[in-house]
Protein backbone atom coordinates (compact mmCIF):
# COMPACT_ATOMS: atom_id res chain seq x y z
CA UNK A 1 0.00 0.00 0.00
CA UNK A 2 1.38 3.42 -1.00
CA UNK A 3 2.14 5.71 1.93
CA UNK A 4 0.11 8.92 2.07
CA UNK A 5 2.51 11.89 1.92
CA UNK A 6 2.68 14.09 5.01
CA UNK A 7 2.46 17.06 2.64
CA UNK A 8 1.32 17.13 -0.97
CA UNK A 9 1.07 20.39 -2.92
CA UNK A 10 -0.78 20.35 -6.22
CA UNK A 11 -0.65 23.23 -8.71
CA UNK A 12 -0.33 25.83 -5.92
CA UNK A 13 -0.86 29.44 -6.95
CA UNK A 14 -0.55 32.58 -4.85
CA UNK A 15 -1.26 35.93 -6.49
CA UNK A 16 -1.39 39.29 -4.73
CA UNK A 17 -3.53 42.08 -6.23
CA UNK A 18 -1.97 45.51 -5.77
CA UNK A 19 -4.10 48.39 -4.58
CA UNK A 20 -7.80 47.96 -3.92
CA UNK A 21 -8.68 51.38 -2.51
CA UNK A 22 -11.50 53.56 -3.85
CA UNK A 23 -9.15 55.44 -6.21
CA UNK A 24 -7.89 52.17 -7.71
CA UNK A 25 -11.44 51.01 -8.33
CA UNK A 26 -12.20 54.23 -10.21
CA UNK A 27 -9.22 54.11 -12.59
CA UNK A 28 -10.35 54.05 -16.23
CA UNK A 29 -8.50 53.69 -19.52
CA UNK A 30 -8.84 56.11 -22.45
CA UNK A 31 -12.07 54.39 -23.54
CA UNK A 32 -13.70 54.71 -20.14
CA UNK A 33 -13.24 51.00 -19.29
CA UNK A 34 -12.19 50.24 -15.73
CA UNK A 35 -8.61 49.04 -15.53
CA UNK A 36 -7.80 45.71 -13.96
CA UNK A 37 -5.72 45.89 -10.79
CA UNK A 38 -2.11 44.73 -11.29
CA UNK A 39 -1.31 41.34 -9.77
CA UNK A 40 1.94 39.98 -8.35
CA UNK A 41 2.24 36.37 -9.56
CA UNK A 42 4.28 35.13 -6.59
CA UNK A 43 3.63 31.37 -6.97
CA UNK A 44 2.55 29.85 -10.27
CA UNK A 45 1.48 26.21 -10.28
CA UNK A 46 3.98 24.62 -7.89
CA UNK A 47 3.61 20.89 -7.09
CA UNK A 48 5.61 18.52 -4.88
CA UNK A 49 5.21 16.09 -1.99
CA UNK A 50 7.06 15.17 1.20
CA UNK A 51 6.84 11.78 2.87
CA UNK A 52 7.36 10.99 6.53
CA UNK A 53 10.95 11.50 7.74
CA UNK A 54 11.92 13.32 4.53
CA UNK A 55 13.48 16.76 4.24
CA UNK A 56 12.50 18.71 1.14
CA UNK A 57 14.41 21.92 0.44
CA UNK A 58 13.21 24.76 -1.78
CA UNK A 59 16.00 26.91 -3.22
CA UNK A 60 16.27 29.89 -5.54
CA UNK A 61 17.14 33.57 -5.66
CA UNK A 62 15.48 36.09 -3.35
CA UNK A 63 11.98 36.82 -4.61
CA UNK A 64 11.56 33.49 -6.42
CA UNK A 65 8.51 32.61 -4.28
CA UNK A 66 9.92 29.93 -1.99
CA UNK A 67 8.97 31.72 1.27
CA UNK A 68 5.53 32.50 -0.17
CA UNK A 69 5.07 28.77 -0.82
CA UNK A 70 5.94 28.07 2.83
CA UNK A 71 3.57 30.72 4.19
CA UNK A 72 0.75 29.57 1.90
CA UNK A 73 1.15 25.96 3.03
CA UNK A 74 1.06 27.18 6.64
CA UNK A 75 -2.12 29.11 5.72
CA UNK A 76 -0.65 32.47 6.64
CA UNK A 77 -1.93 33.21 3.14
CA UNK A 78 -5.02 31.66 1.61
CA UNK A 79 -4.06 30.12 -1.77
CA UNK A 80 -5.36 31.72 -4.94
CA UNK A 81 -5.71 28.23 -6.42
CA UNK A 82 -4.45 24.68 -6.02
CA UNK A 83 -4.42 22.10 -3.25
CA UNK A 84 -2.46 21.78 0.00
CA UNK A 85 -2.93 18.29 1.40
CA UNK A 86 -1.82 17.43 4.92
CA UNK A 87 -1.88 13.63 5.22
CA UNK A 88 -4.39 13.52 2.37
CA UNK A 89 -6.61 16.29 3.74
CA UNK A 90 -6.95 19.34 1.46
CA UNK A 91 -6.76 22.42 3.72
CA UNK A 92 -6.53 25.07 0.98
CA UNK A 93 -10.05 26.32 1.58
CA UNK A 94 -10.21 25.90 5.36
CA UNK A 95 -11.37 28.71 7.60
CA UNK A 96 -9.92 29.68 10.98
CA UNK A 97 -11.87 27.15 13.05
CA UNK A 98 -11.17 24.31 10.62
CA UNK A 99 -7.44 25.07 10.75
CA UNK A 100 -7.11 24.77 14.54
CA UNK A 101 -6.73 20.96 14.68
CA UNK A 102 -4.56 21.00 11.54
CA UNK A 103 -2.07 23.39 13.17
CA UNK A 104 -1.13 20.63 15.61
CA UNK A 105 0.12 18.65 12.60
CA UNK A 106 2.37 21.38 11.21
CA UNK A 107 4.50 24.03 12.86
CA UNK A 108 6.94 26.70 11.67
CA UNK A 109 10.50 27.65 12.56
CA UNK A 110 11.29 31.19 11.47
CA UNK A 111 14.37 32.93 10.11
CA UNK A 112 14.95 35.46 12.87
CA UNK A 113 15.21 33.64 16.22
CA UNK A 114 14.72 36.87 18.14
CA UNK A 115 11.86 38.53 16.26
CA UNK A 116 9.88 35.26 16.30
CA UNK A 117 9.92 35.10 20.12
CA UNK A 118 7.79 37.39 22.29
CA UNK A 119 10.30 39.45 24.31
CA UNK A 120 7.77 39.90 27.13
CA UNK A 121 7.23 36.18 27.64
CA UNK A 122 9.40 33.78 29.58
CA UNK A 123 10.67 30.72 27.72
CA UNK A 124 8.23 28.50 29.60
CA UNK A 125 5.29 30.56 28.30
CA UNK A 126 6.65 30.64 24.75
CA UNK A 127 7.02 26.87 24.57
CA UNK A 128 3.73 26.25 26.37
CA UNK A 129 1.58 28.54 24.19
CA UNK A 130 0.86 26.14 21.29
CA UNK A 131 0.66 23.24 23.73
CA UNK A 132 -2.05 24.96 25.80
CA UNK A 133 -4.02 25.68 22.60
CA UNK A 134 -4.26 21.93 21.98
CA UNK A 135 -4.72 20.56 25.52
CA UNK A 136 -8.33 19.96 26.56
CA UNK A 137 -8.39 18.46 30.04
CA UNK A 138 -7.22 19.66 33.45
CA UNK A 139 -4.88 16.69 33.73
CA UNK A 140 -3.24 17.50 30.38
CA UNK A 141 -2.67 21.10 31.52
CA UNK A 142 -1.15 19.90 34.77
CA UNK A 143 1.43 17.95 32.77
CA UNK A 144 2.51 20.98 30.73
CA UNK A 145 5.40 22.11 33.01
CA UNK A 146 6.96 18.64 32.88
CA UNK A 147 6.55 18.59 29.12
CA UNK A 148 8.29 21.97 28.82
CA UNK A 149 11.28 20.64 30.75
CA UNK A 150 11.49 17.60 28.48
CA UNK A 151 11.33 19.72 25.35
CA UNK A 152 14.03 22.12 26.51
CA UNK A 153 16.30 19.22 27.42
CA UNK A 154 15.73 17.61 24.03
CA UNK A 155 16.89 20.70 22.16
CA UNK A 156 19.97 21.14 24.33
CA UNK A 157 18.77 23.65 26.92
CA UNK A 158 18.48 23.35 30.71
CA UNK A 159 15.42 23.37 32.95
CA UNK A 160 16.48 26.67 34.56
CA UNK A 161 16.27 28.34 31.15
CA UNK A 162 12.48 28.11 31.37
CA UNK A 163 12.27 31.17 33.61
CA UNK A 164 14.40 33.45 31.43
CA UNK A 165 13.50 35.89 28.65
CA UNK A 166 14.61 35.68 24.98
CA UNK A 167 17.10 38.57 25.25
CA UNK A 168 19.11 36.53 27.75
CA UNK A 169 20.05 33.95 25.12
CA UNK A 170 22.37 33.77 22.12
CA UNK A 171 20.99 33.47 18.58
CA UNK A 172 21.56 29.72 18.50
CA UNK A 173 19.87 29.24 21.86
CA UNK A 174 16.90 31.32 20.74
CA UNK A 175 16.52 29.14 17.67
CA UNK A 176 16.56 26.07 19.94
CA UNK A 177 13.68 27.67 21.86
CA UNK A 178 11.82 28.10 18.56
CA UNK A 179 12.41 24.43 17.76
CA UNK A 180 11.15 23.39 21.20
CA UNK A 181 8.02 25.46 20.64
CA UNK A 182 7.45 23.78 17.26
CA UNK A 183 7.89 20.33 18.80
CA UNK A 184 5.52 20.97 21.68
CA UNK A 185 2.42 19.72 19.83
CA UNK A 186 4.22 16.71 18.29
CA UNK A 187 3.71 17.82 14.65
CA UNK A 188 4.16 15.64 11.58
CA UNK A 189 5.46 18.52 9.43
CA UNK A 190 7.80 21.38 10.27
CA UNK A 191 8.14 24.30 7.87
CA UNK A 192 11.55 25.90 8.39
CA UNK A 193 11.92 29.25 6.61
CA UNK A 194 15.65 30.11 6.41
CA UNK A 195 16.11 28.82 9.99
CA UNK A 196 19.91 29.18 10.14
CA UNK A 197 20.65 32.13 7.83
CA UNK A 198 20.87 34.57 10.77
CA UNK A 199 23.32 32.38 12.73
CA UNK A 200 27.11 32.04 12.73
CA UNK A 201 28.44 29.19 10.59
CA UNK A 202 29.55 27.09 13.59
CA UNK A 203 26.12 27.47 15.18
CA UNK A 204 24.39 26.67 11.88
CA UNK A 205 25.91 23.19 11.89
CA UNK A 206 24.68 22.53 15.43
CA UNK A 207 21.11 23.56 14.58
CA UNK A 208 21.09 21.57 11.33
CA UNK A 209 22.36 18.46 13.11
CA UNK A 210 19.71 18.91 15.80
CA UNK A 211 16.99 19.12 13.14
CA UNK A 212 18.26 15.94 11.46
CA UNK A 213 18.39 14.12 14.80
CA UNK A 214 14.79 15.13 15.52
CA UNK A 215 13.78 13.94 12.05
CA UNK A 216 15.27 10.53 12.79
CA UNK A 217 13.81 10.33 16.29
CA UNK A 218 10.25 11.47 15.58
CA UNK A 219 9.85 10.73 11.87
CA UNK A 220 9.35 14.43 11.14
CA UNK A 221 8.88 15.74 7.61
CA UNK A 222 10.50 19.11 6.88
CA UNK A 223 9.92 21.75 4.25
CA UNK A 224 13.23 23.60 4.42
CA UNK A 225 13.51 27.01 2.73
CA UNK A 226 17.03 28.24 1.99
CA UNK A 227 19.18 30.17 -0.47
CA UNK A 228 22.39 28.53 0.83
CA UNK A 229 23.21 25.48 -1.30
CA UNK A 230 25.88 24.19 1.08
CA UNK A 231 23.28 24.12 3.88
CA UNK A 232 20.81 22.38 1.56
CA UNK A 233 23.41 19.79 0.57
CA UNK A 234 24.00 19.02 4.26
CA UNK A 235 20.38 18.57 5.34
CA UNK A 236 18.05 17.84 2.40
CA UNK A 237 16.84 14.54 0.96
CA UNK A 238 15.05 16.25 -1.95
CA UNK A 239 15.64 19.63 -3.57
CA UNK A 240 13.17 21.76 -5.50
CA UNK A 241 14.55 24.68 -7.52
CA UNK A 242 12.27 27.70 -7.99
CA UNK A 243 12.48 30.60 -10.41
CA UNK A 244 9.95 33.44 -10.68
CA UNK A 245 7.26 31.48 -8.85
CA UNK A 246 7.74 28.27 -10.88
CA UNK A 247 9.30 24.94 -9.97
CA UNK A 248 11.93 24.38 -12.65
CA UNK A 249 13.62 21.26 -11.25
CA UNK A 250 12.95 18.73 -8.50
CA UNK A 251 15.20 15.79 -7.65
CA UNK A 252 16.82 13.73 -4.91
CA UNK A 253 19.68 15.78 -3.43
CA UNK A 254 22.56 13.67 -4.72
CA UNK A 255 21.05 13.42 -8.21
CA UNK A 256 20.51 17.17 -8.48
CA UNK A 257 23.98 18.14 -7.24
CA UNK A 258 25.70 15.53 -9.42
CA UNK A 259 23.62 16.04 -12.57
CA UNK A 260 21.66 19.32 -12.70
CA UNK A 261 19.57 19.43 -15.87
CA UNK A 262 17.98 22.89 -15.89
CA UNK A 263 20.19 25.82 -16.98
CA UNK A 264 19.07 27.83 -13.95
CA UNK A 265 20.02 25.03 -11.55
CA UNK A 266 23.45 24.84 -13.19
CA UNK A 267 23.87 28.59 -12.78
CA UNK A 268 22.95 28.41 -9.08
CA UNK A 269 25.43 25.60 -8.44
CA UNK A 270 28.18 27.38 -10.36
CA UNK A 271 27.65 30.46 -8.19
CA UNK A 272 28.19 28.51 -4.95
CA UNK A 273 31.97 28.33 -4.37
CA UNK A 274 31.91 25.29 -2.07
CA UNK A 275 29.68 23.29 -4.44
CA UNK A 276 31.55 24.41 -7.56
CA UNK A 277 34.94 23.39 -6.13
CA UNK A 278 33.77 19.92 -5.12
CA UNK A 279 32.14 19.09 -8.46
CA UNK A 280 34.27 20.99 -10.99
CA UNK A 281 31.20 22.83 -12.31
CA UNK A 282 31.70 25.23 -15.22
CA UNK A 283 30.92 28.80 -14.18
CA UNK A 284 27.73 30.21 -15.73
CA UNK A 285 27.17 33.96 -15.58
CA UNK A 286 23.57 34.99 -16.12
CA UNK A 287 22.85 38.27 -17.90
CA UNK A 288 19.97 40.63 -17.29
CA UNK A 289 17.62 41.06 -14.35
CA UNK A 290 14.91 38.78 -13.01
CA UNK A 291 11.65 39.80 -14.73
CA UNK A 292 8.91 41.39 -12.66
CA UNK A 293 6.31 39.10 -11.12
CA UNK A 294 3.80 41.75 -12.21
CA UNK A 295 4.42 40.92 -15.87
CA UNK A 296 5.67 37.37 -16.42
CA UNK A 297 7.45 36.54 -19.69
CA UNK A 298 5.64 34.45 -22.25
CA UNK A 299 6.74 30.84 -22.55
CA UNK A 300 9.54 29.77 -20.22
CA UNK A 301 9.93 32.12 -17.23
CA UNK A 302 13.72 31.76 -17.43
CA UNK A 303 14.08 32.45 -21.16
CA UNK A 304 15.02 36.16 -20.78
CA UNK A 305 18.23 35.17 -18.95
CA UNK A 306 18.92 31.72 -20.35
CA UNK A 307 21.99 31.43 -22.63
CA UNK A 308 20.38 28.44 -24.39
CA UNK A 309 16.91 29.89 -25.07
CA UNK A 310 15.40 29.39 -28.56
CA UNK A 311 12.13 30.09 -30.35
CA UNK A 312 10.12 27.40 -28.58
CA UNK A 313 11.07 28.92 -25.22
CA UNK A 314 9.23 32.13 -26.14
CA UNK A 315 6.11 30.42 -27.47
CA UNK A 316 5.55 27.57 -25.03
CA UNK A 317 5.85 27.22 -21.26
CA UNK A 318 7.67 23.97 -20.36
CA UNK A 319 6.15 21.55 -17.86
CA UNK A 320 7.95 19.30 -15.40
CA UNK A 321 9.03 16.06 -17.08
CA UNK A 322 10.40 12.90 -15.48
CA UNK A 323 13.96 12.28 -16.71
CA UNK A 324 14.91 9.33 -14.47
CA UNK A 325 16.07 8.70 -10.90
CA UNK A 326 13.14 10.71 -9.54
CA UNK A 327 14.36 13.90 -11.28
CA UNK A 328 11.84 16.19 -12.96
CA UNK A 329 12.79 19.19 -15.10
CA UNK A 330 10.77 21.96 -16.77
CA UNK A 331 12.95 22.76 -19.80
CA UNK A 332 12.53 22.36 -23.57
CA UNK A 333 16.15 21.21 -23.83
CA UNK A 334 15.00 17.83 -22.50
CA UNK A 335 13.25 17.32 -25.86
CA UNK A 336 16.12 18.84 -27.86
CA UNK A 337 19.38 17.64 -26.24
CA UNK A 338 21.39 18.61 -29.34
CA UNK A 339 20.89 22.28 -28.36
CA UNK A 340 22.36 21.77 -24.89
CA UNK A 341 26.01 22.76 -25.35
CA UNK A 342 26.91 23.22 -21.65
Amino acid sequence: MTETPVLEVRDLQMHFPIGGGILDRLKLDSNGIRLEKPVVHAVNGVSFKINRAEIMALVGESGCGKSTVAKTIARIYKPTAGEVRIEGQDIAGYGFAEMLPVRAKMQMIFQDPFASLNPRQRVSDIVAEPLLEQTKTTQERAEVPERIGQLLARVGLNAEHAGRYPHQFSGGQRQRIGIARALSVTPDLIIADEPVSALDVSIQAQILNLMKDLRDEFGLAYLFISHDLSVVHHIADWVGVMYLGHMVENAPRDVLFARPRHPYTRALLSAAPSIKAKRDIKEIVLSGEVPSALDLPSGCPFRTRCPLAWERCTAERPVLQEVGDGQTVACHLIDAPERDIT
